[in-house]
């Protein structure tokens, strides 16, 4: 294809992926970095004027950082949020230093304590996922989004 061609729809497709706003803080392993990135993720999403999506970020940020922090970190690594909003899609991102410790959902008893993080960003994005990284991964979430009224 050379650059005179045009893929059908393609004007559409680059409008879709343009990133609005963009927020990214790296966190040390411990389990206050959760709830700073939790509230951090709220926040921001709010101040970008979609507050109804505002307490979902919020809690898919908290349910892949303390997966980070139970399964990814390693001592002395630091771990990193990404909140994106592009006009289509908010995604969600939590970085940690260890590939070879992939998310597997798993099914919780009724007493057990842990085992429903990965079955709630399930539940509240529309897809996640794993992406390999240099050193380390990355788990996303993604929730669709309609364009923004202002």
């Amino acid at each position: 294809m050379t650059a005179a061609q045009e893929v059908p729809g393609s004007e559409e497709f680059e409008e879709r992926q343009v990133v609005l706003y963009e927020d990214c803080l790296s966190y040390a392993p411990v389990t206050g970095s959760v709830t700073l990135a939790r509230r951090r993720a709220g926040e921001v999403v709010a101040a970008w004027g979609r507050p109804e999506l505002a307490w979902s970020a919020a809690l898919l940020v908290s349910e892949l950082a303390t997966n980070a922090l139970l399964h990814g970190c390693l001592r002395g690594r630091l771990f990193q949020v990404r909140v994106t909003l592009r006009t289509d899609v908010l995604r969600i991102e939590v970085s940690d230093a260890r590939e070879e410790r992939l998310p597997v959902p798993r099914v919780a008893d009724d007493l057990d304590c842990f085992g429903r993080g990965l079955a709630i960003v399930a539940e509240l994005a529309d897809r996640w996922g794993v992406d390999p990284r240099t050193v380390g991964k990355t788990v996303f979430a993604e929730i669709d989004v309609e364009p923004s009224a202002r």
